[in-house]
């Protein structure tokens, strides 16, 4: 979330900025400086009225003390007429908040200077590739050709127990996915990363805090009568983690990772580009968090970019990175590096990891700041990835991996599985 005097002061290049993401921010910029201005003036006429409320107080006491009563009983009148005042005027304090805060809740975060212009993913920049797309047989069989031929998913099977979107792994594929979690999260540790095992419901605060509310409401599993909401990734347990927190800048940098379950409403479309596991509404991820001082927080994100690059490496997958336009980019990222891998039996790439700065934009939801050298309260920048989601890593792997007689294992799976090949 954008703070008040930060729009006020760069209102000009914020407007420049937002324009990257097609939106004209004009006149809500001019709504949220006028309910800024219209809370700030109720304020001062509450504080006022406060004020001379507490000061007729004062005189109403000496005035009984000194035997002037009647003085003393104007004055208790017009106290009692304050009070009526000051709850008028905070009644209304409290609504020119709540509309300032949602008119904030409103804007998206303000785009980096890297940022291209664009309108939708095809305007997304390719800033690297790297890996060697494996030519397959011309019999090649995508995931969920391979998935049900050697009965590693059961698509039907879940919808069976839950809906379209919720995938049964078996035997080997579920063994598989269980050593893919297993090797990220090792991968993560080695790194410096503390892992975490969080809860999979949140509070409305925590959505709030991260920002999947009020913008993603409808892409959320929500529990009504607890008024909790199923995670749509692990980085709003574990960002959360943090909220409401002031840290010593001796604490940065704080690494976080986990693995949980995902889960999310989105409306599902029909065709091979979302068959089998390229589209899912529960599925595993393991993921990075990062809480940063804003003056080393895109030397993280390279060293996360770097970090989710090594990971592809050893598992031998062709992979490319994008750089996210305005269009394209999150409500709450400032700069977002989108991984994806080719599947060759699909003759497409596949997103896997998204690798995003958010700046102060999280950090001012959450009221997350940290004490710098000379003692100043600052908001923390915060950062988050995949590393990595698992529904189309394992795609990629089924895929790339295939040959006329099974399924190998790549090397640096092998001892998380027990096993080299799947026939």
């Amino acid at each position: 979330m954008l703070q008040v005097q930060e729009i006020r002061d760069n209102k000009a290049h914020y407007i420049t900025a937002l324009a990257k993401r097609g939106i004209d921010a004009s006149e809500v910029f001019e709504q949220v400086l006028q309910a800024d201005e219209d809370r700030r003036t109720t304020q001062l006429q509450l504080d006022e009225t406060l004020a001379q409320s507490n000061t007729f107080s004062k005189e109403i006491g000496k005035l009984f003390q000194s035997g002037e009563t009647q003085k003393a009983n104007l004055l208790k009148e017009k106290t009692g007429q304050l009070k009526e005042t000051s709850k008028v005027l905070g009644d209304q304090l409290n609504t020119a908040s709540e509309k300032l805060q949602q008119l904030l809740y409103t804007i998206p975060n303000i785009p980096n200077t890297l940022v291209p212009a664009g309108t939708d993913e095809n305007d997304n920049e390719e800033v690297f590739i790297e890996g060697e797309i494996p030519v397959l047989d011309t019999e090649a069989l995508p995931h969920w050709e391979l998935a049900k031929k050697y009965d590693l998913i059961d698509f039907e099977l879940g919808v069976k127990i839950t809906g379209a979107g919720f995938p049964v792994y078996k035997g080997k594929g579920a063994r598989l996915q269980r050593a893919l979690i297993a090797y990220f999260l090792d991968k993560n540790t080695a790194a410096g990363y503390t892992e975490y095992q969080v809860p999979h419901l949140v509070n409305e605060a925590s959505g709030f805090g991260t920002g999947q509310l009020p913008d993603k409401e409808g892409q959320m599993y929500h529990v009504g009568v607890d008024d909790l909401y199923l995670i749509p990734t692990a980085e709003v347990p574990v960002t959360n983690l943090f909220r409401g927190d002031l840290l010593a800048h001796t604490e940065l940098p704080i690494m976080c990772t986990g693995y949980t379950p995902c889960f999310r409403r989105e409306a599902g479309s029909y065709g091979a580009h979302v068959r089998g596991l390229n589209r899912l509404h529960q599925f595993d991820k393991v993921e990075i968090v990062r809480i940063e001082h804003p003056d080393s927080s895109y030397a993280a994100l390279d060293g996360m970019v770097e970090h989710v690059k090594g990971i592809l490496r050893d598992l031998k997958l062709p992979y490319r990175i994008l750089r996210l336009c305005g269009g394209d980019l999150g409500f709450t990222s400032a700069l977002t590096y989108d991984f994806e891998v080719f599947s060759t039996a699909q003759d497409r790439w596949l997103e896997i990891s998204s690798v995003s700065n958010f700046e102060t934009f999280q950090a001012n939801r959450l009221k997350l700041r940290f004490k710098d050298k000379e003692g100043k309260n600052n908001l923390v920048h915060t950062l988050n990835g995949s590393a990595l989601a698992l529904p189309r890593v394992l795609a990629g792997i089924l895929e790339n991996y295939q040959t006329p007689t099974g399924i190998k294992i790549p090397e640096v799976l092998v001892p998380y599985c027990g096993f080299d090949t799947i026939d």
